[in-house]
């Protein structure tokens, strides 16, 4: 080593310990599966709780129920159609649609459905406009409703309900966020994300961040997803996610969408099942709180 030159080692990547606790084996995961699978809605009023995803185009909204149907089925599901073509300019999800989880008998159902929404973009002439999403939120658009960005639905709609009941009304807001380039996403799609969690919060609607494609965002993630929690970029990209969002870091999970892979994987499945968990948790506590309410 030459004169003057001083040796210097690389900044570490991973914090000495996990920040989250994981318990990364099969029984983990049939754990949440059974904890999942025991699960029953006793609120007399509410036939099933509704879970609202939105978010960006190509934030991986659509992806992510997939996934999550595709941990609890234990075999590739691709229910709600997405679109794999980069560079997305456009929503590929342009009606309201309620996706449904079988369980293990015939016509038998999870008591929960995701509705799936048309993506978010800057400009006010497309992608979903705001007003639909709150209109979703109180219940008040039919599934099948076509989306259009300039004309949010009116209440002379056929697909307008005007008198939804408490199983009509979404019980749990998801934002859904993409890990990898969360920075980049322009301040106008940010706010519009706001606006809604602000009718959503005045609603008493709880909500979580769903972190996406946490192994584009991160190479020891991408070679280990174990590392997830132990990675300081990822707790990096959660921070500005809170930031940006507002949203608190304990209502944040990142997770790995499916999207090659045709077998499933056990450390994505844990990721998707721990969050699908504290999902229905609190949007069983909503809609509990608010039949008594009623």
């Amino acid at each position: 080593m030459g004169k003057g030159f001083k040796k210097t080692s690389t900044p570490s990547q991973e914090f000495d310990q996990p920040w989250r606790d994981v318990t990364w084996s099969k029984s983990e995961k049939e754990q949440l599966l059974q904890s999942l699978k025991k699960f029953q809605l006793q609120i007399g009023n509410v036939s099933q709780l509704r879970i609202m995803l939105h978010g960006p185009i190509g934030s991986g909204k659509s992806s992510f129920f997939n996934s999550v149907n595709t941990a609890i089925q234990g075999c590739n599901m691709a229910d709600a159609l997405v679109d794999s073509t980069g560079g997305k300019s456009y929503s590929f999800t342009v009606k309201l649609e309620f996706h449904k989880v079988k369980k293990d008998r015939p016509r038998s159902f999870y008591p929960f459905v995701f509705a799936d929404t048309m993506g978010l973009e800057p400009e006010s002439s497309n992608g979903i406009h705001t007003d639909d999403l709150n209109n979703i939120l109180l219940g008040h658009i039919k599934e099948g409703y076509t989306f259009n960005p300039i004309h949010p639905i009116s209440t002379e709609d056929i697909d307008y309900k005007h008198d939804p009941s408490l199983t009509d009304r979404i019980h749990c807001l998801l934002s859904v966020l993409p890990a990898d380039n969360i920075s980049l996403i322009s301040e106008e799609v940010i706010q519009k994300m706001k606006t809604v969690r602000g009718k959503a919060r005045d609603l008493g609607i709880p909500q979580i961040a769903i972190m996406t494609m946490v192994d584009k965002a991160c190479p020891l993630v991408q070679n280990d997803l174990e590392k997830v929690y132990i990675s300081k970029r990822i707790k990096e990209k959660m921070k500005v996610c809170s930031d940006r969002l507002g949203v608190p870091m304990n209502c944040i999970f990142p997770v790995q969408n499916y999207f090659e892979q045709v077998t499933n994987n056990v450390k994505m499945d844990i990721l998707l099942l721990m969050a699908i968990k504290n999902i229905i948790a609190i949007a069983n506590d909503y809609a509990e709180n608010q039949a008594c309410a009623e």
